[in-house]
């Protein structure tokens, strides 16, 4: 046990900033989502017009869309791969991989040649560089959650910071949308439609070194060297295969987990990326104010995201999951009644409330999924859970929402899509233990206890 102590002095004595854990994990996020969200935009705006041709444009923007979704098909392969390296090896080291693949897949994107002029090759390397982005992004939220929720053994301030990486979401998000509007308004539609959209794909890479510097910066966290240096003083194996011990011991918590998850992802995905689609080629209106309503929903969200964790410091985890799930079943009525008003302070309000429910959930999911899984296993469960949801309902959402449209001709029944997604959340996390008096540290030692049994 004096190896561990001395392991956990160190690290301590290295980096003992809880603030500047916290931001580089939000940088990392931020970065990661930017790169991931400036694709699902630019779906919605440039990408069904540039390399998916159609006469029909509902056609063209299913195609464009169906690439999005394709990012989250390799996610889950990302998070079993990045999950175990992080278990085996390391959050940081895992952290880093994830950042690099993910900034040089975006800025290639911006080099692609429309299907114009390289025909049916344009589309295959957007699917293959949108199959790169997914897969690095699998992993990338599970490290960047653990890194300060490990970092943060302190059950009484967990939650908050473990939501700074879940300010990374609507943080990238605002930043693409911010990127793609500028962009938009200085330049005429056809300028925008060539070559302007190119920059915002290329400024990746100047986001990439700053992520990169910040998260270098950051040791590895001192729950993960202990648990390393608990195995190698008393013999231990360490998990070989972390994926089949998950399953193994933690089945139900990735159950809990991804089912917490549908109302959130399905719902975020539709009151950011649909939207857009809903206020352009349904509605008809200028592409800005969709964009408009975006960016300032993701303001609100940044805000409110670390003021409600304080708040899931004090009352639980559950309930306000629960209630983010319980409005996320009445909230889509209002969504498209106040979106088909064409008013765009009627669509901004639709977006905000949506991002607030987005800004919930957020608030308090980091440390409700580090607090099911122990250390060894936990990069893998997280990540595992987290992307299984997004498969199922985020990346599946914008087209199921554009095909419930176009069959009955009204937001309305998408708004039933969300009272399913958010009935599935209330039920998966009532089925959870409230661990908002958990120690992670606690948790190994019951998990350990348990094994021996």
């Amino acid at each position: 046990m004096s190896n561990v102590s001395q392991q956990e002095r160190t690290v301590r004595r290295q980096h003992t900033s809880l603030p500047a854990v916290a931001a580089s994990s939000l940088a990392g996020t931020a970065v990661e989502w930017y790169d991931f969200f400036l694709y699902g935009t630019a779906a919605a705006l440039v990408f069904n017009k540039l390399f998916f041709p159609s006469a029909d444009p509902f056609v063209g923007t299913m195609l464009a869309l169906g690439t999005f979704a394709a990012g989250f098909v390799a996610r889950p392969l990302g998070a079993i791969v990045l999950g175990h390296l992080g278990d085996r090896h390391g959050r940081k080291s895992t952290l880093v991989a994830s950042l690099l693949l993910m900034g040089i897949a975006t800025a290639l994107i911006a080099f692609i040649p429309p299907y114009a002029s390289i025909g049916v090759a344009a589309p295959l390397i957007l699917l293959l560089l949108r199959l790169v982005q997914g897969f690095a992004l699998g992993g990338e939220w599970g490290g960047a959650v653990l890194l300060v929720s490990e970092y943060s053994d302190d059950s009484t301030k967990r939650a908050f910071w473990a939501s700074w990486p879940n300010v990374g979401p609507p943080l990238g998000n605002l930043m693409a949308a911010g990127v793609l509007a500028l962009l938009s308004a200085i330049m005429s539609p056809a300028e925008f439609l060539t070559w302007g959209w190119r920059i915002a794909f290329g400024l990746s890479a100047l986001l990439v070194i700053i992520g990169l510097i910040l998260r270098l910066y950051v040791q590895e966290t001192p729950l993960f060297l202990a648990s390393q240096a608990k195995a190698d003083a008393e013999h231990a194996k360490q998990a070989r295969l972390p994926l089949a011990e998950l399953f193994r011991g933690n089945w139900k918590e990735i159950l809990i987990a991804a089912g917490a998850r549908m109302g959130e992802n399905a719902g975020f995905y539709i009151y950011s990326l649909f939207l857009i689609t809903y206020v352009t080629e349904i509605l008809k209106l200028d592409r800005q104010t969709g964009l408009t309503a975006v960016m300032t929903g993701q303001g609100v969200a940044v805000v409110t995201i670390p003021l409600l964790a304080a708040f899931a410091d004090r009352i639980g985890r559950k309930p306000i999951m629960i209630a983010a799930s319980a409005a996320t079943v009445v909230w889509g009525f209002a969504f498209f009644a106040l979106l088909d008003t064409r008013q765009p302070v009627m669509i901004t309000l639709a977006a905000v409330g949506g991002l607030l429910i987005f800004a919930a959930y957020s608030s308090v999911i980091g440390a409700f999924f580090s607090e099911l899984f122990p250390t060894k296993v936990r990069y893998s469960g997280t990540s595992v859970a987290y992307n299984i949801a997004s498969l199922i309902a985020g990346s599946l959402s914008p087209i199921i929402a554009l095909a419930l449209y176009q069959a009955f001709g009204s937001g309305q029944a998408i708004a039933l899509y969300l009272v399913l997604m958010g009935a599935i959340s209330i039920v998966s996390v009532s089925f959870a233990k409230e661990t908002k008096d958990l120690k992670l540290s606690d948790l190994d030692a019951k998990t350990a206890q348990r094994a021996l049994r």
